[in-house]
């Protein structure tokens, strides 16, 4: 089996964004398409291509198996050692970073376009993680799209397709290949983390019910293995637990729009605790009868509880933070502790640094991203395996506390943080851009602050720019904010992780200490500061569109 050397063309737009590259099937099913990025990942590995170990799986959506096979034949090719596969190509996010960690592997290619539909013509998107199992930074992904702007040929070696459904170690000409069971290691790992027996006990000894929803992407095997084999938990205590190349028709995105099935079943079932994890993982969503966990307050809720409900935090807390567009209810936890607390551009590999450098244990975005320094992804079963156990905790303490008074004792504690995110989906590109031009002239204007938006008053605006505090680096215009007196903020962002169009997403932010509104719907309490900011943005007349695609919040 020999090198052989492919002649290529450069494809224009071939750009990584926070999330890797993620385009339509039909993009990357072109001819050479897949190959050149993948050959562009290789030659951009900081430490060299030759003899690496490297970890390769994905969310198993629709075009993941011929890319496997693609990467197997360049990986040969360019003298990798090493893959380590997961079964049929299938690992979640968060368990191909542990397994780069446990194996001290150079990095890792994941294939997942994470919350975003899958099918023959929907999303598929490949990204490259590193030594530290985190996202690659932007000197890397630089490194990448420069390659791909000039790339001329690619290395592959010929060969029958391998296997990936027989766990065990076979070759590639040179290549050393392993595949490994998509669950196990994880899974072992997430019971060092938690107290299994105690969240099981808690479990079987009360009334409190628990449905997690995998939305048929990877998290049903590991949803499986959790609940019904660690817990002890009846079937009925999973759904839509089988991955699926289309995800079932569904859209893998867990919020209260697209997970609707989970929503009805614990409100119409009376079930205690509702979960959902996105089509790679990395995302959840918690709900309970009766009542939504914002993710702003479910990262500030994980580390108010955190010592005192997950052993893994027995040993204190090194730091908190959150990206510049969630709500700030985690730093009031901070400010009361004591912790160090960080904000940071949304994108997890800002996080990682932090961690790498000892100053972070727990983090979180509003996009329903939550997690800690166990591994360098944001984790969904974590998290929510992380509020069995914080359930479990509060019923010790009292027993048949539900989800609604966690929060209500939070709130009662800190005050509330009210948020929501307007989500408005492929979007006209240029209309986008002018909008936010628009925005960015008025944000930035010195003369913006003082203004009046209504009963709104500015305090202050601008782009937000990030100085990376562990090795220097500066990221400019991440978000177009305006804070206002009473302490009010609207966020505008244009979102790198679709596929087509543009995605722009509208943030709004209001504290209240007035417990007599902590049980309010927070569409109510936002909707002067929401409408406010339609006018001053004038996304309707930019774009067309009199309405989000999904509203992240409810009471």
């Amino acid at each position: 089996m020999s090198v052989v050397t492919v002649q290529t063309t450069p494809f224009e737009g071939q750009k990584p964004g926070t999330s890797g590259l993620r385009k339509r099937v039909k993009v990357f099913s072109q001819q050479h398409y897949t190959e050149n990025f993948v050959q562009a990942i290789l030659s951009a590995i900081p430490t060299g291509a030759q003899g690496s170990t490297l970890v390769v799986g994905g969310d198993g959506r629709y075009f993941s198996k011929p890319a496997i096979q693609s990467i197997i034949r360049l990986a040969a090719g360019n003298g990798v050692a090493k893959l380590i596969i997961g079964q049929d190509g299938i690992l979640s996010t968060p368990a191909v970073s542990h397994l780069i960690r446990k194996y001290k592997a150079t990095g890792g290619i994941l294939l997942t376009a994470s919350h975003n539909p899958g099918g023959p013509d929907n999303d598929f998107g490949i990204k490259y993680n590193m030594e530290n199992g985190g996202p690659a930074p932007e000197s890397v992904t630089d490194r990448i799209f420069e390659s791909t702007k000039t790339i001329r040929e690619y290395r592959i070696v010929e060969g029958p397709e391998v296997d990936l459904s027989k766990i065990g170690s076979t070759s590639f000409g040179q290549l050393q290949i392993d595949i490994v069971d998509q669950v196990k290691d994880y899974v072992a790992y997430l019971a060092t983390i938690f107290d299994f027996d105690l969240i099981k006990n808690f479990l079987h000894s009360s009334d409190f019910s628990v449905r997690f929803d995998a939305l048929h992407g990877v998290t049903g095997p590991y949803g499986r293995a959790l609940f019904v084999d660690a817990f002890g938990l009846p079937e009925s205590s999973i759904q839509n637990c089988v991955p699926s190349e289309d995800f079932g028709g569904g859209h893998p995105d867990p919020n209260l729009t697209y997970a609707k099935s989970l929503v009805d079943a614990v409100e119409g079932e009376n079930i205690s605790f509702g979960a959902a994890s996105d089509g790679d993982g990395d995302r959840n969503m918690i709900i309970g009868k009766g009542a939504f966990v914002n993710p702003s307050d479910s990262v500030a809720i994980i580390a108010d509880w955190a010592q005192k409900a997950i052993p893994y935090f027995k040993g204190g807390i090194k730091g908190l933070a959150r990206s510049m567009p969630t709500s700030g209810a985690i730093d009031r936890v901070a400010k009361k502790n004591g912790y160090e607390c960080f904000e940071v551009p949304t994108g997890w590999k800002f996080f990682g640094n932090l961690m790498d450098a000892g100053r972070l244990s727990i983090c979180g975005e509003e996009s329903f991203g939550t997690g800690s320094d166990h591994i360098r992804e944001k984790d969904g079963l974590w998290a929510v395996v992380a509020w069995l156990s914080i359930m479990a905790a509060a019923n010790a303490e009292k027993a048949g506390t539900t989800v609604q008074d966690v929060l209500l004792q939070h709130y009662r504690t800190y005050g509330r943080n009210f948020f929501s995110r307007y989500d408005y989906e492929e979007v006209d590109s240029q209309g986008a851009s002018d909008m936010v031009a628009h925005l960015r002239s008025q944000f930035t204007s010195a003369d913006f602050v003082g203004t009046k938006l209504g009963q709104f008053e500015v305090a202050e605006s601008g782009d937000f720019s990030y100085t990376d505090p562990i090795d220097g680096s500066v990221s400019k215009n991440q978000g177009l904010y305006a804070t206002f007196k009473d302490g009010s903020r609207i966020i505008f962002r244009l979102s790198g992780t679709g596929s087509a169009g543009a995605t722009i997403r509208l943030y709004v932010e209001k504290y209240s200490n007035d417990p007599s509104e902590f049980g309010a719907d927070a569409q109510v309490g936002l909707k002067p500061l929401i409408d406010e900011a339609l006018k001053i943005s004038k996304l309707k007349e930019f774009t067309g569109r009199d309405k989000p695609t999904v509203i992240t919040s409810k009471v």
